[in-house]
């Protein structure tokens, strides 16, 4: 049966219960930052990172903070990155789980400039810190429509330089894909479900059209790139 990717779906992730721990939940969040990384993803949201931070003075101090962090494999890449160039990067992970964040904490203990918080930023939107960039990596399509544009609205007042989304492609071929990928990477039962919804509630660009329609932006840019996803870029300023 060919599965249809008309519309997003609404289904559930297991993961998106944020009281879930345990070893299950530990290996789903290094699996995923595993693929990430091998298929590329991290230099997606680095590649919009250089965007948005070009022509800066060297000895600027760039806040970012990374929304729905997992481990914190984004930061560290970070991280890494701005002590290769010699920038000053001040990294927040925020993520909704605290077991989660506890992992990341303990993945990231050699990395004085990365920081973490368990929060749901949408308990009090008006509670985001400022900084300069907001990230989303494999993170937006956890919610839907409505959601994304309130959220987006108030990331738009709260980082200075903008925002890097990193999200997937809504497709039946990465569908199928991700499949086999779940039997060579030996996927656990809730990474192999959560990745198919996962998918599923990922995007096309006309989705990502109509959002910079609804949030009125000052400079957009969407672009596809491998593996089946979406690196879209926000300059606020």
């Amino acid at each position: 049966m060919q599965v249809d990717t008309t519309y997003r779906s609404t289904a559930p992730e297991i993961m998106d219960d944020f009281a879930m721990e345990g070893e299950i939940l530990r290996d789903a969040l290094d699996k995923i930052a595993s693929i990430n990384q091998l298929l590329g993803g991290n230099k997606v949201t680095l590649a919009g990172v250089k965007i948005l931070i070009a022509n800066k003075p060297l000895d600027q101090v760039i806040r970012i903070t990374d929304i729905g962090c997992g481990n914190g494999d984004m930061l560290r890449a970070l991280a890494d990155y701005a002590k290769k160039q010699g920038l000053h990067f001040i990294l927040k992970g925020v993520d909704a789980n605290q077991f989660t964040i506890s992992h990341a904490q303990s993945l990231s203990a050699n990395y004085p400039n990365i920081t973490y918080a368990c929060s749901n930023i949408f308990d009090d939107l008006s509670k985001t810190e400022p900084c300069d960039i907001m990230l989303c990596t494999l993170t937006l399509h956890h919610f839907k429509d409505e959601e994304i544009i309130d959220l987006l609205n108030n990331f738009k007042k709260s980082a200075t330089m903008g925002m890097v989304i990193n999200d997937l492609q809504r497709s039946a071929i990465a569908y199928y894909l991700f499949k086999a990928l779940c039997y060579v990477f030996r996927l656990n039962d809730m990474s192999r479900a959560d990745g198919l919804i996962s998918i599923l509630r990922g995007f096309k660009r006309a989705d990502l059209l109509k959002y910079t329609e609804q949030l009125k932006v000052k400079s957009s840019s969407i672009k596809w790139k491998w593996a089946f996803r979406y690196q879209w870029i926000i300059k606020t300023t």
